[in-house]
């Protein structure tokens, strides 16, 4: 298989051993907490939502908006939940029931939820990784935002699901808060000449640094970088590559600046202008919602002057567009 860099295309083996760094050491904190719009529902009772979840699939048709109001409104503990529930009480996987009854983007959204998080994550991986082509762009969202814990789950996903992939999962960088200013000025001075001190770009050396320091160091990385070149390293990454190679070493430096708005940005990206890039609306709007949800939020106001929640709803139609919106958690 061989892949053109310049035309968003890498060649195969310098994909592969992108990649294989990418998912061993990209990964910038990532803690679940109290900034997401999905937050534990108070009273939960897995038996009561399963009925409700039953007779939204009895009889002739599919009533879509109880489904939104349970799964939407709970978190993926509480879905787990649900799930066994549904198991002892009618014998069958809620997710297969689901995906029978329910088709497009809001059954994608839907399955989704019903995911424990590190199997969502190894499930769009593996789908973005199948067949011909690699969706560079599934692989920078979710390993761009991983914690070393999350990269080790969802090995164990790949363990068990016997993917050829699954060695490569091996979670590498540096989670301290230290930094160590000689260094700092040393890696800054290694990425300058592996880039714009010389002809041609040393992407190794820019792997090496951005891949395994931790992030406080890397922000003094940058601030050294900014005084040797007079530039900003972001600047320099766009001077010195081109296509896939530059998203994901970009995609690297604005998680480390400031993760929601690099989702902020990504959403942004996938509703504006004509159609909808849908696959990556989904994959954040699921994998998000219940943990920095809240502040993607701000950061879309603050970049772009509008909310998520008009973007969404002007982007998007039907139960699609109303379990996104429930994600959302309003205006």
């Amino acid at each position: 298989m061989s892949l053109d860099r310049h035309g968003c295309k890498l060649q195969f083996d310098w994909l592969a051993k992108l990649i294989n760094k990418l998912i061993s050491s990209f990964v910038i904190y990532n803690q679940i907490g109290n900034r997401g719009t999905v937050t534990e529902a108070a009273g939960f009772n897995a038996d009561a939502d399963v009925q409700t979840l039953r007779g939204a699939m009895k009889g002739a048709g599919t009533k879509e908006a109880p489904i939104i109001e349970v799964l939407a409104r709970r978190t993926i503990a509480q879905r787990q939940r649900i799930k066994e529930a549904y198991k002892q009480a009618v014998g069958k996987d809620l997710a297969e029931d689901l995906s029978s009854e329910l088709s497009g983007n809001f059954r994608s959204v839907v399955l989704g939820l019903l995911m424990l998080a590190p199997v969502y994550d190894a499930y769009e991986l593996k789908y973005a990784m199948k067949g011909a082509g690699t969706e560079e762009a599934c692989l920078i969202d979710i390993l761009a935002s991983r914690s070393n814990a999350e990269i080790k789950a969802i090995n164990e996903v790949y363990k068990k699901g016997k993917s050829d992939v699954s060695s490569a999962l091996q979670a590498g960088r540096d989670e301290s808060d230290r930094v160590d200013e000689a260094q700092a000025s040393l890696d800054a001075k290694d990425i300058y000449e592996a880039g714009e001190a010389r002809w041609g770009t040393d992407e190794v050396k820019f792997l090496t640094v951005l891949c395994v320091r931790n992030r406080n160091h890397l922000l003094r990385v940058f601030e050294e970088y900014q005084k040797i070149s007079g530039r900003s390293i972001e600047d320099s990454i766009k001077r010195e590559m081109s296509g896939c190679l530059e998203e994901a070493f970009l995609a690297i430096v604005k998680c480390i600046r400031n993760k929601p708005a690099f989702f902020a940005e990504r959403l942004y990206k996938s509703m504006k202008g004509l159609g909808t890039t849908d696959s990556v609306l989904i994959r954040i709007m699921v994998a998000r919602a219940e943990i920095d949800m809240l502040d993607i939020k701000a950061q879309f106001m603050k970049m772009y002057g509008k909310t998520l929640y008009s973007f969404i709803k002007g982007d998007t139609s039907g139960d699609y567009r109303k379990i996104l919106l429930e994600l959302c958690g309003g205006e």
